[in-house]
């Protein structure tokens, strides 16, 4: 049996959590001094050279800005890709297919369009994403009139999807396969093995793997794999094989609105031909300050290694509470609040006991078949705030969830 559930062909576009979130807590009273840990905002500093780096090309903000972008930020995008998965360098500029986007979730919404089209014998197919995920992907699927199939992405399947239990005849109709590593909200990392299955399955049922790796610069043991090295080692180029990456994580930059996507040269074409009709550009000078972003690490250790004492206080705050877990990637801790009501219940709890904010993991997460939400006992934390804010934060959590 699969462990894919359908939603209704009569669904509305799902209202964004954080509205929903809004709502819950609407009229109540915080219980202390707020500490938001609901929204997943990078607080650490932003590169200390990013507004001179602006500024150089300040005059360009008057420009009309190509959508394929310049050669500049696609000679940096591939240098970085080059840099961080060695496999790549064999790989020209072309061959990689970089496009600039305006903030990656204008990427991961756009993309369900093109990859529809690209399997326009298909007609309306499928789009298969993990269950909780991003609620940006099931939202591109609706509006696209395609339809989002959920995979379990539980404990039980290693809060990954089960790729060996999606059925034959849902591939057959899939157009595209959104897969979040590290993933949001659970922190798992799909490893080499992981991501080589996926890419097999792409290629055989010829859909599109859309590999959002926003969270792939914030880790805390190696760093993580990431599809097109992958890709790049199994033959046949980056075919069916998409990457996302987005500066708002990595670099602190989440108001810029800057990311870029790359793989599949054919596909990147066709995508940025679509985005030439309806997509946003980015702004000459954004593009000139991402290139000298994208080749700075500094400021991409410093940040990382912050986040690596809060989660080593979440080591010490929240050892064996609440299913604590040290995620592999990205800055969330996904708590299980099963004994204390479910996830709703907990984060109402929190807040007009103690003031703190968590999202509930049953907003990021559709129901099953049976009506179980696979997100209902669990909270989503964004470890964005300094360490001692983080830390007052967590042994708060701690104390009012006994």
């Amino acid at each position: 049996m699969s462990s894919a559930s359908t939603a209704k062909a009569k669904n509305p576009i799902p209202v964004p959590p954080f509205e929903r979130l809004a709502a819950l807590l609407a009229g109540l009273e915080p219980g202390g001094d707020v500490i938001d840990l609901g929204v997943g905002e990078p607080r650490h500093p932003m590169p200390d050279f990013l507004m001179r780096a602006l500024g150089e090309a300040q005059a360009d903000f008057s420009k009309y800005p190509p959508i394929r972008g310049t050669e500049a930020f696609r000679g940096a995008a591939a240098a970085w890709l080059a840099r961080r998965y060695p496999p790549l360098v064999e790989f020209p500029q072309g061959e990689l297919g970089i496009l600039p986007l305006s903030g990656t979730r204008e990427g991961l919404f756009y993309i369900v369009f093109s990859a529809q089209a690209r399997r326009c014998d298909i007609g309306h197919g499928a789009i298969l994403m993990p269950n909780p995920s991003y609620h940006t992907y099931a939202a591109a699927a609706l509006a696209s009139g395609a339809e989002p199939v959920f995979l379990a992405a539980g404990p039980e399947t290693g809060f990954l999807p089960d790729l060996g239990a999606i059925g034959e005849d849902t591939l057959a109709r899939t157009v595209a396969f959104f897969l979040c590593t590290p993933a949001n909200p659970q922190g798992v990392v799909a490893d080499a093995s992981y991501l080589e299955q996926a890419i097999e399955l792409a290629r055989r049922h010829d859909f599109l793997l859309i590999a959002d790796e926003c969270y792939s610069e914030i880790y805390t043991r190696g760093p993580p794999p990431g599809a097109l090295e992958i890709a790049g080692g199994m033959g046949a180029g980056l075919a069916n094989v998409i990457s996302m990456q987005s500066l708002s994580k990595r670099s602190n930059l989440a108001g810029l609105r800057a990311g870029f996507c790359a793989g599949d040269p054919e596909f990147i074409e066709a995508f940025a031909t679509f985005r030439g009709t309806v997509g946003p550009q980015m702004p000459l000078p954004v593009q000139h300050a991402c290139a000298a972003v994208l080749a700075d690490e500094a400021h991409v250790e410093a940040s990382r290694a912050l986040y690596a004492e809060k989660f080593d206080a979440a080591d010490r705050i929240l050892c064996g509470r609440l299913g604590y877990r040290r995620p592999e990637g990205g800055f969330f801790l996904w708590l299980d609040v099963g004994a204390h009501g479910g996830s709703e219940r907990a984060v109402k709890t929190l807040w007009k006991e103690c003031g703190v904010k968590l999202l509930p993991g049953s907003f990021l997460a559709r129901d099953n078949a049976d009506g179980t939400n696979p997100g209902a006992d669990y909270v989503r934390v964004a470890m964005v705030h300094d360490l001692a804010v983080t830390q007052t934060a967590l042994s708060r959590i701690a104390e009012t969830l006994k």
